[in-house]
């Protein structure tokens, strides 16, 4: 017998997350599925965490209209979810009349897209706001709209507030075959079928795959790799994101804050045919290094604390594809969701609310839709009053167990308890790792406090899920 649903989302990233949170205030039965063990584990993990402006997209596209409208709605997403959020702005800048001409360009594209505020100024003037740029800036396009967030937060608080009002989540649960039956489809996930009267194709860089699943072979994915350097919290020189004038291949290499008080270079944009290839490489680093000392020549690459890559959809189509399938009307795309799709994400989740709607789906809503979540307490930004509080509740946080960060065990069981089954999936919730040592004192401890929570051996924890086994056994046995 199999499990029914009136909306599957196929991917569990900040999109498909954010697509479930807004469906979850319908009497809709929904079931979120991914093939990792978390949510958020493909580019919503591994991104630039921008909240783009959208003064870069072609005017009349899908993803102009949607990073417009999903940046306005950032700020009250935020709020309800408890995440970081600071609208920072963003420089994009020139160095002599080639870049000046592109800037001029950005800016006209800007007004079309209804990108509100900007402003194009020399490079005296965008060094007086930003200090750190170089000297050899000549002009600059700065848009206070931009601004920063976590994208792997954002996602895992829609996940968690559309679980709190009903969805469910399939995770470890990949699509191996989708088939039309009667007025519904049938999906095989995770070794079990799964009926859904829709589908909503939000699957990453492997949405075409799922999308020939049922016949539509209308559009391919490309991933596109992007390589970043993250710097210690100590060597934070720029307070606005920086960004140089595009490319072909997309926004070009940045250098950023971050909402946690870092800073970061990147990324790179190469072509690639894995889609799973998140390996860093000598060129990548060595472009990032570069690059980023022409932005910001100050920039500190001596306080890199780690680098990391992610891949993103890059469709065939040079557009967000959202809709309906023409050749299964009951798989509804949201597919194609490269940069901005962190910024857009609200927006496409208010778009296939409405698509849903006008195909002929009931969506009464729910009287007791809450829409708030409240992340968990950060022990480390809390005033000493509110700590004694915290610890007087609940001893466990009176323990830290991640000293860079100043995580505690009260923090870590908590992430446990909403989801966490893997040494990374704690650290996304808590940034338990995440510090200086990246993890080198604090992870035997996490281990051992993941173990005791899900009441497993040491040996059957693991970093991401799947093979990515921590210990092989004891020293005796080996």
């Amino acid at each position: 017998m199999s499990r029914s649903f009136d909306v599957a989302i196929v991917g569990a990233g900040v999109v498909g997350c954010a697509i479930a949170r807004q469906l979850a205030r319908y009497e809709l039965r929904i079931a979120l599925i991914d093939a990792a063990e978390d949510v958020g584990m493909g580019a919503s993990r591994a991104n630039s965490a921008i909240v783009h402006a959208g003064y870069d997209c072609p005017p009349g596209s899908v993803e102009a209209r949607l990073n417009v409208i999903g940046n306005a709605l950032y700020r009250p997403w935020c709020d309800e979810l408890d995440v970081p959020f600071k609208r920072c702005g963003s420089f994009v800048i020139g160095f002599g009349p080639e870049d000046e001409e592109t800037l001029r360009g950005l800016y006209e594209r800007g007004l079309k897209n209804g990108v509100p505020a900007m402003s194009l100024m020399p490079g005296c003037q965008a060094r007086g706001l930003e200090p750190a740029l170089s000297p050899e800036v000549t002009m600059a396009l700065f848009a206070p709209t931009a601004g920063i967030t976590c994208p792997y937060q954002m996602t895992i608080a829609c996940a968690e507030n559309a679980r709190a009002n009903g969805a469910e989540w399939l995770l470890d649960h990949p699509v191996t075959a989708m088939r039309r039956e009667g007025d519904g489809i049938v999906l095989t996930a995770g070794g079990e079928e799964i009926t859904a009267r829709y589908v909503v194709n939000a699957a990453g860089v492997f949405a075409d795959e799922i999308s020939r699943m049922l016949g539509d072979d209308s559009f391919s994915i490309r991933p596109r790799k992007g390589e970043y350097m993250l710097l210690d919290r100590k060597s934070t020189c720029v307070d606005t994101v920086v960004f140089q004038t595009p490319s072909r291949l997309g926004k070009g290499i940045l250098v950023a804050p971050t909402v946690d008080g870092n800073m970061f270079a990147g990324p790179t944009a190469v072509d690639m045919t894995d889609k799973r290839d998140t390996a860093v490489t000598p060129e990548g680093i060595a472009r990032l290094t570069a690059m980023s000392k022409k932005s910001v020549p100050g920039i500190d690459l001596r306080a890199v604390i780690t680098s990391f890559a992610g891949v993103r959809a890059q469709p065939s189509t040079g557009d967000f594809i959202i809709g309906a399938s023409p050749v299964e009307p009951r798989l509804i795309q949201a597919a194609g969701i490269c940069s901005p799709g962190l910024t857009s994400a609200p927006a496409i989740a208010g778009e296939i609310d409405r698509i849903l709607r006008r195909s002929g789906l009931e969506m009464p809503e729910k009287a007791d839709y809450n829409p708030i979540r409240k992340a968990i307490p950060e022990f480390r930004n809390l005033d000493n009053a509110q700590r004694a509080a915290l610890i007087e509740s609940d001893a466990r946080y009176g323990r830290v167990i991640c000293r860079c960060e100043t995580i505690t065990e009260g923090e870590i069981v908590e992430a446990i308890r909403r989801g966490a089954r893997s040494l990374d999936g704690v650290k996304r919730r808590t940034r338990a790792g995440m510090g200086r040592c990246q993890g080198g004192f604090c992870s035997p401890r996490v281990m051992e406090i993941l173990a005791r929570e899900l009441n497993v051996p040491m040996t059957e924890l693991t970093k991401f899920g799947g093979a990515s086994k921590l210990l092989v056994g004891t020293l005796k046995e080996v």
